[in-house]
C-alpha cells in the first residue's frame, strides 16, 4: 500500500505503507537511537507524535514481552528508511509490522529518512500526517494546516487511579506523568516499594502516604501545561527527597522559579554525551524531551546546575541548594541503554537515607 507523509510546509514523501491502516497527523520527531525501536514506540513522551528512525534498518528482530515502556503507546506514527519484513530473534513474539497493528499505530517505509531529518533540523518540529495515497493530497493537506496538536498529554496518558508495586525496602511515591516501566524496574530492582500516583495528586495526598522519597517521572509535552503539579512540587520540597526525570527535571525547575523553553528539534535518541560540572564526568545518556531549562532564569540561591549536554550546553541536570532534591534531563534508567547513569538512583537512596538520620 502507498502512503504519504506530508509535512505542514507542503513537502511530501511516498512510501510503503505497514502498520495499522489509519491516517493520522501529530508532531514529527525524530530519533537517533541505533536499537531500542520498541522502548521508543511504547514510551509515553512520544504521545501525539510521529517518530522518523534515522537508524537505516528498524524491525529485524521482532517486538518482545520485556522490552515494553509502557502497555498502550500512544506515539501517532513511524517513519524508516527500511522496514525489515521478516525479524528473527530469540525473545521475538510479533514482527513490527504485527505490533502496530494491533497497537492501530501506521507506519510509512521507503523514504529518504536523511533528507526529512534536515528538514527538521533546519526547520524545526512542524506538523506531520501520514495518509493513503489514494486520497486527495489538496484535502490531505488542508486537513493537516487545520490540525490542532493536543495540549492535555500529560492527562491522556497518566494513570488516572494509584496503584502499588510492592517491595519491601523504602517507601517510594512514584508521581506518573507518563511513566516508562523501566523507571520502576530500576527502583523495583533496590527492592523499594512504589505506590504509583496520577499527574494530580495534591501534596498533602502525598505527605499523607509518609513516603521516603517522591520521584518525578518522564512525560510528554509542555510543562508550563501542569501548574498543578508545579504547585505540588512546591508542597513537597523541602519535606521529602524528591528525584525528577525528564518532564520531571522541568516541573521541578518550574517550581523553583525557573523558566523552560521549547527546543527546535529537541533531543531524541541514545548517544547524548553529559558532563557532571563537578568531577568532569562524561556519561552517554538516553534522551527524548523537546523543552528545555533557561540556563539563563535559574535562581542561583536555589538551585546549582549539576550538569550540561556536551554538543549545544543545555542544562541537564540541576540540584536544589537547601532542599534533597535534585533532577535530571536525561533518562538513567537507560532503555534500552547506555547505563552510564544509572548510579542516579542509587544516589536518591542514599539521600533518602541521610534525610531520614538528620530527621
Amino acid at each position: 500500500m502507498k502512503r504519504w507523509l506530508i509535512l505542514e510546509d507542503g513537502t511530501y514523501f511516498e512510501g510503503e505503507g505497514f502498520g495499522a491502516s489509519v491516517n493520522v497527523f501529530g508532531e514529527i520527531v525524530f530519533t537517533t537511537s541505533m536499537t531500542g525501536y520498541q522502548e521508543a514506540i511504547t514510551d509515553q513522551s512520544f504521545n501525539g507524535q510521529i517518530i522518523t528512525f534515522t537508524y537505516p534498518m528498524v524491525g529485524n528482530y521482532g517486538v518482545n514481552r520485556d522490552d515494553y515502556e509502557s502497555i498502550s503507546p500512544t506515539c501517532k506514527g513511524v517513519v524508516v528508511k527500511e522496514h525489515a519484513r521478516l525479524a528473527s530473534n530469540w525473545r521475538k513474539q510479533l514482527t513490527l509490522d504485527e505490533f502496530l497493528k494491533r497497537k492501530n499505530i501506521p507506519g510509512i517505509a521507503g523514504i529518504d529518512t536523511r533528507a526529512l531529518t534536515r528538514k527538521i533540523r533546519q526547520h524545526g518540529t512542524m506538523k506531520a500526517s501520514i495518509v493513503d495515497a489514494g486520497d486527495v493530497f489538496d484535502h490531505a493537506f488542508d486537513q493537516l494546516k487545520a490540525a490542532v496538536l493536543p495540549t492535555n498529554q500529560v492527562a491522556q496518558v497518566s494513570t488516572s487511579k494509584p496503584y502499588p508495586s510492592p517491595g519491601t525496602g523504602r517507601n517510594i511515591v512514584v508521581i506518573d506523568f507518563g511513566l516508562k516501566h523501566s523507571i520502576l524496574r530500576e527502583l523495583s530492582r533496590r527492592n523499594c516499594n512504589l505506590t504509583i500516583l496520577p499527574y494530580n495528586t495534591t501534596a498533602q495526598e502525598i505527605l499523607d502516604l509518609a513516603p521516603d522519597g517522591v520521584m518525578l517521572t518522564n512525560g510528554p509535552g509542555d510543562p508550563k501545561s501542569l501548574p498543578e503539579a508545579i504547585k505540588m512540587i512546591q508542597g513537597i520540597q523541602g519535606k521529602v527527597p524528591i528525584f525528577g526525570i525528564c518532564l520531571g527535571h522541568q516541573l521541578f525547575s518550574l517550581a523553583n522559579g525557573a523558566d523552560t523553553y521549547k527546543m527546535k528539534f529537541g533531543h531524541r535518541g541514545l548517544n547524548h554525551p553529559v558532563r557532571e560540572i563537578a568531577t568532569g564526568r562524561i556519561d552517554f545518556t538516553s534522551q527524548n524531551h523537546g523543552f528545555a531549562v533557561d540556563e539563563a532564569s535559574i535562581d542561583p540561591e536555589k538551585l546549582m546546575v549539576t550538569h550540561v549536554e556536551v554538543n549545544d550546553g543545555t542544562i541537564e541536570g540541576v540540584r536544589h541548594r537547601r532542599y534533597p532534591a535534585f533532577s535530571v534531563q536525561y533518562h538513567p534508567d537507560a532503555a534500552p541503554g547506555p547505563h552510564d547513569a544509572v548510579h542516579l538512583f542509587d544516589e536518591f537512596l542514599e539521600m533518602i537515607d541521610a534525610w531520614k538520620e538528620q530527621n
